[in-house]
């Protein structure tokens, strides 16, 4: 098992005997082996997506468990095939991105269409497939960022994919026209019995003030999550929390000052509960992302995993941190990210 402490450094004491009192534990739905059973069966959904996200939770090394590990690269689209594949040229086939994700005990692989549909019919019964269908492209210059339909429900169906994958940019002039889009391919999704998934990002260039970047704020991001949910994301991807007071320092929306006051203070944890909060407490899941590959990448995915679990979040979702390496190195990576969710000493703050 992954030393969890020696990772955390001097942060461990910190990160790993904090309780939250804000938003205490006790008011959220929580993950755990019986998710399904208990919380996503009380929604308005069809059989099939019980099993379609039960499915999600009995794979992998986390299988059984209630938490995800995943395995994202659509970095192909999002950030060029160059920028993402010329760290380690193996991951230019489709194959060695599914393979990496088995053997990193993940819980499910998420890609594009193209990515999964050329190995499908060797891997789509091996391991659950997540299909994104929405894109930001890079090639468009002057570049432009709007995510834009590249696949359909159908096709991701056909294909047997477990559950489609979707990202809105919350708070840009394109958001409105993209929440309609999603929210009915979800609904379709829900209607052929798969699972969605949403990566509630943020994009606008009005969102950094006096050199702070409030893309990442809690009270921002939060708000994405609730809107997520509003559209019925099963689970929701978010960027874990690193600061608070959007909303405040841009002078915009509505809050109130007890988000500030009383339900967050500036403890990481805190910072990704006031996320989870907004998930209905924990009644869609939340995974954050594992965040870009850089250096002590070992140390700050388990920390990410860490702040997430004892948050009450359900997984990560992290990949260019585990695919920009030798393939060792990168199932190494995502199995101490495991470790964590697999690690009874870190606790429900």
């Amino acid at each position: 098992m992954t030393d969890i402490i020696k990772l955390l450094g001097n942060e461990a004491e910190s990160l790993l005997a904090y309780q939250c009192k804000g938003i205490p534990k006790d008011m959220l739905h929580l993950p755990g082996p019986d998710f399904v059973d208990r919380v996503v069966a009380q929604k308005d959904v069809r059989p099939g997506v019980l099993r379609a996200l039960q499915t999600l939770f009995d794979h992998g090394r986390l299988g059984g468990t209630g938490y995800l590990s995943i395995l994202p690269v659509d970095q192909g689209i999002e950030h060029s095939a160059g920028a993402s594949f010329a760290p380690n040229p193996i991951y230019f086939d489709p194959e060695n991105i599914v393979k990496l994700a088995i053997e990193g005990g993940c819980n499910a692989v998420a890609s594009t269409l193209g990515v999964l549909g050329s190995v499908a019919r060797r891997y789509a019964h091996k391991i659950p497939f997540i299909v994104k269908i929405n894109h930001n492209e890079m090639l468009t210059y002057p570049e432009i960022y709007d995510q834009t339909l590249f696949a359909s429900v159908d096709q991701a169906f056909d294909m047997g994919a477990v559950a489609v994958g979707a990202t809105v940019y919350y708070g840009s002039p394109e958001s409105r026209r993209q929440i309609l889009e999603i929210s009915e391919a979800f609904a379709h999704a829900h209607e052929l019995g798969m699972a969605t998934v949403l990566w509630a990002y943020l994009r606008n260039p009005g969102f950094k003030k006096d050199g702070v970047d409030y893309h990442t704020s809690a009270d921002l991001t939060g708000q994405a999550n609730h809107l997520a949910a509003t559209i019925e994301a099963d689970i929701i991807k978010q960027k874990q929390a690193e600061n608070n007071g959007g909303y405040t320092a841009i002078k915009f929306g509505k809050t109130h000052p007890k988000v500030y006051s009383e339900l967050t203070s500036d403890h990481p944890i805190d910072l990704v509960r006031y996320q989870v909060a907004n998930c209905y407490l924990g009644r869609a899941g939340m995974i954050n992302s594992g965040g870009a590959s850089g250096e002590n990448d070992l140390g700050q995915a388990v920390r990410t995993a860490v702040i997430n679990k004892r948050a009450g979040g359900m997984g990560l979702i992290s990949g260019r941190k585990a695919f920009q390496k030798p393939m060792q190195d990168g199932v190494m990576l995502l199995n101490a990210i495991q470790d964590v969710y697999l690690s009874g000493d870190v606790s429900i703050a």
